[in-house]
């Protein structure tokens, strides 16, 4: 063999047994099946795949975690959104006062004792089957009566408890307080919520309000139902209550959006999905956005239900979330969205779960990570903080507090005197909001269907 045919067997010999290392070294490591590394390692390589901000995470992070731990260290800083849950471990899933008994709540200072008031009761609820009413107020949770000093951690106690005392009294500004009552609690499920809406007259114009609690999928039949009806009866305004929705299904919100927003096509861009270089940008138009979930409503069905108005009066407040902040931000290309209330939750990435299938017969950890940012056809969006109301306003302004769909309820009042032109100023607020440290409020996924 001559010396150079030596030289470059020798080489190739080298860069042979060079490969065959590193394919050796590139083997994915197994864990055994259940482990916590079982469990990590497969959240570590969805999210790596997905997960809209892939390029900020760890490189490093200790597999034998628990895998709630362990997703929690996932997520880049300022993510409040992506969460992790496991279907057989109850714990694990978000906890809020609303899901475990079914009402939110805030708290005053007035005549200078302490309440909680309890602001949404959701139907068929525990708290709503016990007798808890939207302004009822409460001066003891669990036997303590509220002061300056505790409220705050009573609120953080309800969240973690499984039975609830509550003495509750009611106040009217001509008949001040009633007597106080005591109503007990057991956490419970709460299922579909019905969604209330009427025709209101004042100074000869028509004014339809509808409150929906949620957007549930398959929601485009009820919508088209209601707005037929509404359209019968020749309103020429429309308020939507939102201040309680949290979010839910991108094809209901994109329903509701077709009926509400005038002249448009089906064609018209309705939302920018932005993922990472994996997702990368989906544009969707109003059909398209509508069928990634709903194939039993057509897009002129919904059109054809569109009331004679051209703008739209949206109340809002921090409990507004996900789908409902994606119609503020999505309709405002398309028509005049006024907002009524306070500073929205800030939500404003969408997502789709992601399910640890791999032992069959055997629920896994299903993921729900930000996978995409929201940007309205302009492109405009980045509201992550929140989006700011046109018409500032704190529905607690008197320790009378109306119910949803009250006339006299001040933000409903404040779209009323604003459509018909009445400059009549607000009564001073006769009490003081108090701030809670952490509020408890879980914004909805917004689900969607890329297809």
């Amino acid at each position: 063999m001559r010396y150079s045919s030596f030289i470059r067997l020798f080489f190739l010999l080298i860069v042979v047994m060079s490969l065959t290392s590193c394919e050796v070294d590139e083997v994915p490591e197994v864990y055994e099946t259940g482990t916590n590394q079982y469990v990590n390692d497969w959240m570590y390589q969805q999210m790596k795949k997905y997960y809209r901000w892939n390029n900020k995470m760890p490189d490093h992070v200790d597999l034998s975690l628990n895998p709630k731990e362990y997703f929690s260290k996932l997520l880049q800083k300022d993510d409040i959104y992506s969460y992790a849950i496991h279907p057989e471990l109850p714990e694990t899933a978000p906890q809020s006062i609303r899901r475990k008994y079914g009402f939110d709540l805030s708290f005053i200072e007035f005549q200078g004792k302490f309440y909680g008031v309890i602001l949404y009761v959701l139907y068929d609820s525990p708290a709503k089957n016990n007798g808890l009413l939207r302004g009822q107020l409460i001066t003891k949770i669990n036997g303590t009566a509220l002061n300056t000093v505790n409220y705050n951690q009573l609120y953080k106690s309800i969240i973690g408890s499984s039975n609830l005392d509550l003495e509750i009294t009611s106040y009217s500004a001509e008949s001040g307080f009633s007597d106080s009552k005591e109503i007990s609690l057991l956490q419970g499920y709460t299922f579909g919520q019905p969604i209330n809406y009427q025709v209101i007259e004042a100074k000869n114009t028509k004014t339809g309000y509808i409150e929906i609690p949620h957007f549930d999928v398959g929601q485009a039949q009820l919508f088209l139902q209601i707005f037929q009806e509404l359209k019968s009866k020749s309103i020429t305004e429309l308020v939507l209550d939102l201040r309680y929705n949290g979010g839910g299904d991108i094809a209901s919100a994109t329903a509701l959006s077709i009926i509400l927003a005038p002249n448009i096509k089906s064609s018209d861009l309705f939302i920018k999905f932005e993922g990472n270089e994996n997702g990368g940008n989906v544009d969707q138009s109003f059909k398209q956005a509508l069928e990634s979930n709903e194939s039993k409503i057509s897009f002129d069905a919904l059109q054809s239900a569109h009331p004679a108005i051209n703008k739209i009066y949206i109340l809002c407040g921090n409990r507004t979330a996900s789908a409902s902040e994606l119609i503020i931000n999505n309709l405002k290309p398309y028509m005049e969205v006024i907002t009524i209330g306070e500073k929205t939750f800030g939500k404003d990435v969408a997502g789709f779960p992601i399910e640890d299938d791999r032992i069959p017969g055997t629920k896994g950890w299903i993921l729900y990570p930000a996978i995409y940012k929201l940007f309205n056809s302009r492109h405009e969006g980045n509201y992550s903080e929140g989006i700011n109301p046109i018409i500032a306003v704190n529905e607690i302004q008197q320790a009378a507090v109306f119910p949803l769909g009250n006339s006299s309820e001040i933000l409903l009042n404040t779209a009323l005197n604003t459509i018909t032109g009445n400059s009549a100023k607000m009564k001073t607020a006769t009490l003081r909001s108090l701030p809670l440290s952490d509020p408890d409020f879980d914004a909805d996924p917004l689900l969607i269907m890329i297809r």
